[in-house]
């Protein structure tokens, strides 16, 4: 158990932090309740994707600009496909767009392993390839959404003879959690897995264990655009539209993962760390809103406390380290 609150130590301090910002939040609005949380994890539904493509990466040593874009065309996609077609069609568009987020975040992965040129250099270039074709396809938010695709995020899970606990039990968040778990738990306890973390902590020395650093960073990538494309119909399915302008997911994601405890020189942390930051980033905003705070202002605020917690992570490490 000491072992456990050790490692875990940063998502379990979050964790509390999530609580205590969920009791101020009934404290400012004493009438928060189910609903609300509900609609708070459907918030949260897209930007936790994005946090989890970004994490993928960041744990091997890079980085991803085009995680939002990315977002904005996989959306496009889905609601252009999907509109004005039959609700049977989607189970075709769904498949499509996510392999479709595969394989551009494969074609990020080989452009940087191929030119060597630094990813945040590659990555920023295919930012603006995406949204320039997001724009193709949708040049102003439209689209459709299949309706039995969109229920799925709407209302609570039921689960018989307890209903209070179903009230409080989204369905948003169950897909979140089983989308999440069918990637990561194989994938952190397998080969490439380990080899990710590898390449993360020190590709010289990951090369000369012999593990396969071009592939396994491409592989990376792909799977950080898997996330993004579950992102992008997330915000679809969100909202019933499609989104061609990208929205604040890759700053989000960058501040999710930072204040997770993921190092952003790769090779340490966790997914479940970033995602529970995702949620007391956007509780915070939530709570200045109902105190009717200056968006500026709240900014500035969030800034604020991602330099805070980053400060204070880093001067644990430092104290962590033998002497």
């Amino acid at each position: 158990m000491t072992r456990l609150v050790r490692r875990q130590g940063w998502v379990a301090g979050l964790l509390v932090l999530f609580v205590v910002l969920f009791v101020i939040t009934r404290l400012i609005q004493p009438g928060y309740g189910s609903g609300d949380f509900g609609s708070l994890v459907r918030a949260v539904l897209p930007y936790a994707f994005a946090v989890a493509a970004q994490t993928i990466v960041v744990i091997a040593g890079g980085i991803d600009l085009s995680v939002g874009a990315m977002m904005a065309l996989t959306s496009v996609t889905a609601a252009s496909m999907m509109d004005g077609a039959s609700e049977e069609y989607a189970l075709f568009v769904v498949p499509f767009v996510l392999t479709m987020g595969l394989v551009l975040g494969a074609v990020n992965g080989m452009l940087i392993v191929v030119t060597r040129v630094p990813d945040i250099v590659v990555t920023l270039a295919t930012l603006f390839v995406l949204q320039g074709a997001a724009l193709l396809v949708l040049g102003a938010p439209g689209g459709a959404v299949a309706e039995w695709l969109r229920a799925t995020i709407v209302g609570t899970v039921s689960i018989p003879g307890l209903p209070g606990i179903s009230a409080w039990i989204p369905k948003a968040l169950v897909l979140l959690v089983v989308c999440l778990c069918i990637i990561w738990i194989p994938l952190k306890r397998s080969k490439l897995g380990l080899s990710i973390y590898a390449i993360g902590s020190s590709e010289l020395a990951a090369f000369r264990s012999g593990v396969p650093v071009a592939r396994t960073r491409i592989i990376a990538y792909a799977l950080s655009g898997l996330f993004a494309a579950m992102g992008g119909l997330a915000l679809t399915m969100s909202t019933g539209i499609g989104a061609p302008i990208p929205g604040p997911y890759l700053l989000a994601s960058v501040a999710a993962v930072v204040l997770g405890g993921v190092a952003l020189g790769g090779g340490k942390g966790g997914l479940l760390g970033p995602i529970v930051a995702v949620f007391v980033l956007r509780l915070v905003r939530t709570d200045l809103t109902l105190l009717a705070i200056d968006p500026n202002v709240t900014a500035i605020i969030e800034g604020a406390i991602m330099v805070a917690v980053v400060m204070f992570g880093a001067f644990i490490t430092m104290r962590s380290r033998p002497s």
